[in-house]
Formats: structure tokens, C-alpha cells, sequence
């Protein structure tokens, strides 16, 4: 039962959202073979301000045990 949080800045609208979700959903279940009601997707909107000590350090910089697409940026 996949659950996926995405972190993103605030400015996607409502139909954004739900496109990004659908399209999330839809490659968890090509690639992790498992049915549409057993996945989930939520969407977090972070501020840019907050971005770095609420997503880059705690999510990307340590979580390199559950990392596996690093971003090609550093904010620090």
C-alpha cells in the first residue's frame, strides 16, 4: 500500500495538483505492481523560505538511506 508525500512550493493550482497526483500514482503502479486503491498521494506545499530547513535538510540531505533521486541543486 504505497503512500507518497510530495513537497512542493505553494503557486500550483487545484488541477495542477491533481494532475501531478494522478501521474504519481499511475507510475507507482506500473513500477511497483499493485492496485489503484491501494495507493495514496498527498500533497504538501512548502514555502520557499522554509524549503531548506523543512525539506533540504531533514528529506534530501539526511535521508540518504531513502533518497533515490537527489536533486540537482544545492541551496546551501
Amino acid at each position: 500500500m504505497p503512500h507518497v508525500i510530495i513537497k512542493l512550493q505553494p503557486g500550483k493550482s487545484e488541477h495542477q495538483k491533481e494532475t501531478i497526483a494522478e501521474a504519481v500514482a499511475q507510475a507507482v503502479m506500473a513500477s511497483a505492481p499493485c492496485a489503484e486503491r491501494a495507493v495514496s498521494v498527498s500533497i504538501e506545499e512548502i514555502t520557499p523560505e522554509d524549503w531548506v530547513e523543512a525539506v533540504y535538510k531533514p528529506d534530501i540531505l539526511g535521508g540518504p538511506g531513502t533518497l533515490y533521486k537527489r536533486p540537482g541543486y544545492d541551496p546551501l
